[in-house]
């Protein structure tokens, strides 16, 4: 597989799911590490996002309640949270998803995941809205 079609299917497949979110991640790694920022590109969303078999809201689902469960990643948490939205992922699912992680990863991961949540939500200036952040 071509790299060059790897990075480029990868920064198509981010800009789809988190808009404007993703290329402040891509931004902020440029002066230290730009290569980890072509990796990102290419494995995660050029690789893994890009295969036919699940949609991207399946994709995100996972991606929020993996994230939760981890405790450890409120930054990225966020950003997948925006990414879900994008992608149709209801605030009501959202919620349901990150309390679900209560069960599996502890209460303060899923409390965790909903203040991140929280804030997100704060950020949408139309509350149930599917697409209005992307880019």
């Amino acid at each position: 597989m071509n790299i060059e079609n790897r990075y480029e299917r990868g920064l198509a497949k981010l800009r789809e799911i988190d808009g404007a979110a993703g290329q402040r991640v891509l931004d902020s790694l440029e002066d230290i590490a730009p290569d980890f920022a072509r990796y990102l590109i290419e494995f995660p969303f050029g690789d893994v996002y890009s295969r036919p078999g699940l949609d991207l809201k399946s994709r995100e689902i996972a991606v929020v309640a993996a994230l939760t469960a981890l405790g450890n990643a409120a930054s990225q948490l966020k950003v997948h949270i925006q990414g879900a939205l994008n992608v149709g992922v209801s605030r009501t699912e959202l919620v349901e998803i990150i309390m679900q992680m209560a069960v599996y990863a502890g209460f303060p991961a899923a409390l965790n995941g909903l203040a991140a949540a929280k804030e997100v939500f704060a950020q949408e200036r139309e509350p149930d809205s599917v697409l209005s952040h992307t880019a």
